[in-house]
């Protein structure tokens, strides 16, 4: 012991103070100046380290980006969306224009039962999109019936029952104990929601339904068919959607409580005073000024769809496609399929 303390202590010449070993398990006295500049000192085991490190060569770190793109190229991505509104509206229309595709196509020539039905049925249509190499299962759903009835109490109800049986049947393939690597995602990630263009105010059923389906998936409100509208009346009837919006306390998609920076929040500010977008859809395309592009033909001129000046159509397709298409997907999955999925296993567990 004598010598593992010898070799413990500094040299008497480098001004040590230690007692003898009889005496070291003692806390040696340290003037009270001293004691409050150890309490304040960080220790170093716990000292935060350097944001980066300054490496001396290439490592390649940067390769993973290329990898992770790759891989999701072989797999591809998954898209589900859904529209709702009364008919008339434009839904078909404004999925094919969004994707440039016939991807939403109406029965030919239906019958008088099919035109109205009943009650609100679901129809879904899946197709695989690609483009530059880049493939997406794109699944449509439409609502027929939503909103035509004289009597429309509780409408809502099959496709609030159509929402949560897609969360149900991704959560009994993840609670499987031998489940697949890939878990098929039927999950409606964005509902986009066709406002009549009445130029008043929301009707009682638009708010009814917002209210309860902005709980369970992110709701996109658009005004359908603003080409009927004149610019001070579309502006007005935006202003009036917004203050029925905060004034129900409906929280549409972009959600201000999920902007996880400064930067997301100054983007999604930028939208949110946009919504609802005043879009115009349209599928056939007219020659202007020696350019062929989308727009629907009037007896005063062309109505160009992806011309902002004309529509904000541009504005939904970049938002659903282009820059807020995974953050739809992140949120479906850790903000309303985690809320469904804890809610569903606490019911479980409940005894009785």
């Amino acid at each position: 012991r004598g010598v593992q303390a010898h070799r413990l202590c500094p040299p008497r010449g480098a001004g040590s103070s230690l007692e003898p070993e009889e005496r070291s398990m003692e806390p040696p006295a340290v003037p009270e100046e001293e004691e409050e500049e150890e309490e304040e000192a960080v220790p170093l085991s716990v000292a935060p380290g350097p944001v980066g490190c300054q490496l001396f060569g290439y490592v390649g770190i940067e390769a993973v980006l290329d990898q992770m793109k790759i891989k999701t190229m072989k797999t591809g991505f998954e898209f589900n969306i859904m529209v709702v509104g009364q008919s008339g509206l434009g839904k078909s229309t404004m999925v094919n224009t969004l994707f440039k595709s016939k991807v939403s196509r109406k029965s030919s020539q239906p019958g008088q039962e099919e035109r109205i039905p009943k009650t609100v049925q679901l129809q879904s249509i899946t197709h695989v999109i690609e483009e530059k190499g880049v493939k997406m299962k794109l699944t449509v759903t439409d609502t027929p019936g939503f909103g035509d009835q004289i009597n429309n109490e509780n409408c809502w109800d099959p496709i609030i029952k159509y929402i949560n049986e897609q969360y149900e049947r991704y959560l009994r393939e993840e609670i499987l104990i031998t489940r697949k690597r890939k878990i098929p995602d039927t999950r409606v990630h964005g509902c986009v929601y066709f406002v009549p263009p009445t130029g008043h105010w929301l009707r009682p059923l638009d708010l009814e339904f917002m209210r309860r389906l902005s709980k369970i998936v992110n709701v996109v409100p658009v005004i359908a068919k603003a080409d009927t509208l004149t610019l001070e009346e579309r502006a007005e009837f935006k202003q009036r959607i917004q203050e029925d919006l905060k004034t129900h306390a409906i929280s549409v998609y972009p959600q201000e409580d999920f902007d996880q920076d400064p930067e997301d929040r100054a983007l999604n500010d930028r939208i949110r005073e946009k919504i609802p977008f005043a879009v115009v859809g349209a599928d056939q395309e007219h020659q202007v000024n020696g350019k062929r592009v989308l727009g629907r033909k009037t007896k005063w001129g062309i109505i160009e769809v992806e011309n902002p000046a004309h529509c904000e159509f541009p504005l939904l397709r970049d938002l659903l496609i282009r820059s807020h298409l995974q953050d739809l997907k992140d949120i479906t999955h850790n903000v309303h399929y985690e809320s469904y999925r804890v809610r569903r296993l606490n019911e479980s567990n409940r005894p009785g």
